[in-house]
């Protein structure tokens, strides 16, 4: 059996291609970079169409893909627009041009991977645009499941880190008293559906289209759910700090003005609607019951390391961008401006050149501090060895020629240890998929 797998590359695809292809079947993927089993020793059973989503939003492009083609599965999503890569084009527009393909073509079935709350309660951008999709290929004389899964969580999900860093914060910050109700699946859980969907495994019956919703064993309540990842983390009890919903829009604002991974307030929007099914389908796909969020995390210290490390590293940069404005700040006025010129002198620098260093010096360091809040990966690397670097020859100059600092007892050239020791930090993680 031949299936076309499209975003084989993304989060769900790569775990889906992974099960078809444990499976013996032959994959020709849409992607616009290889996946890792054409570099593994499986090219041999993966054919790369290169395609894009984004602008081949018409059935003609579709049409020459499908040939030789017995299954079509839609695995490409975006939870938020950048660019051309917009819900319209991705969820909507793109999917229909190639389910109409499809209906011309000798295609056997249809597999659309949608969303638990496409349905006719949407009002999200997300859920509209995947509903359009979905309800166009009902429409269609093809055999077609359109899969709705709840959240999925998988080691390597976007939202599953984003999920496990709010987990591990000191305090979960909780708007509104809607009880947002979620049913997580696992990712191999909603692979393995699929799989077992393309086996023919009786999930049409009679029906020419069937929306199968894919959901965990247990509803709860998304503080729940955070709860329980904690746990599975072993961090202890989730301390939740209840707050009013008018605050929820400034909040997240200056959360993501200060780098923090948030989720924005269409996905607060979401998951206030509630995302949760009978689970009694996915029991019966799977032949079994899907793993419960306990048994989500098999590595508890790696994820609370990486968990933590995304809030903590916002906090890092964000004292170390503190320090370098704060410094520019007082050393502008607030420190007497004479007493600087005197330190300047007695450090070697002529009477003359005083007050344009010290005025340069200050604008640099505010530089430094306002680029160490704006900038993101990969512009960000260059600035900490950059910093590094002017702190290194600040302590060494001022060690020669104002050696009295070395021995005073607030250590004013001691305490730029641990800030190289941050900065060092900071420069080796960026390189790392959670920071960037």
């Amino acid at each position: 059996m031949r299936i076309l797998l499209t975003g084989a590359s993304g989060f769900i695809g790569t775990h889906v291609s992974t099960a078809l292809l444990a499976e013996g079947f032959q994959l020709a993927c849409t992607t616009r970079r290889a996946p890792p089993h054409a570099r593994n020793g499986e090219g041999q059973r993966v054919r790369l169409i290169e395609a894009d989503f984004a602008r081949d939003t018409a059935k003609a492009a579709w049409l020459p893909r499908l040939d030789g083609i017995d299954v079509v599965i839609n695995c490409v999503g975006i939870i938020a627009e950048h660019g051309t890569q917009t819900f319209a084009a991705l969820h909507t527009q793109t999917p229909r041009a190639l389910f109409a393909a499809c209906a011309e073509s000798e295609v056997q079935l249809v597999i659309q991977l949608s969303a638990l709350g496409a349905d006719e309660g949407a009002v999200s951008p997300y859920h509209l645009s995947k509903k359009a999709a979905d309800d166009f290929l009902a429409g269609l004389p093809l055999r077609a499941v359109i899969v709705q899964p709840s959240l999925v969580y998988g080691d390597d999900g976007e939202s599953a880190r984003l999920f496990r860093m709010l987990a591990s914060l000191p305090v979960y910050p909780r708007f509104g008293r809607a009880p947002q109700p979620v049913q997580p699946v696992h990712v191999d859980d909603l692979s393995d559906l699929i799989v077992a969907l393309v086996r023919g495994a009786g999930a049409l019956g009679g029906q020419k289209t069937r929306r199968v919703p894919v959901v965990g064993p247990q509803a709860l309540p998304f503080a729940a759910y955070l709860a329980a990842l904690r746990a599975a983390m072993g961090l202890g009890r989730l301390r939740v700090v209840p707050l009013p919903r008018w605050l929820m829009p400034p909040v997240l604002l200056l959360a993501r003005l200060l780098g923090f991974a948030m989720p924005d307030r269409a996905t607060v929007g979401m998951l206030e609607r509630g995302n949760t099914a009978d689970a009694g389908l996915t029991r019966r796909l799977l032949g079994r019951a899907p793993r419960p969020v306990a048994q989500f995390i098999c590595d508890a210290r790696g994820a609370a390391v990486r968990a933590q490390l995304d809030w903590l590293l916002p906090v890092l940069r964000l004292s170390i961008a503190i320090v370098w404005i704060a410094t520019a700040i007082v050393s502008s006025g607030i420190y007497p401006v004479e007493d600087s010129y005197d330190l300047l002198e007695r450090s070697g620098v002529p009477t003359d050149w005083a007050p344009p260093l010290l005025a340069g010096a200050c604008l640099f360091d505010l530089l430094l501090g306002m680029a160490t809040l704006a900038l993101h990966p990969p512009w960000r690397r260059w600035l900490w060895p950059l910093q590094a670097a002017l702190i290194v020859f600040y302590t060494v100059w001022i060690a020669v020629f104002l050696p009295e600092f070395l021995w005073h007892p607030y250590g004013p050239l001691t305490k730029n240890l641990p800030m190289l020791a941050a900065l060092w930090l900071l420069y080796q993680l960026e390189e790392h998929p959670w920071n960037t």
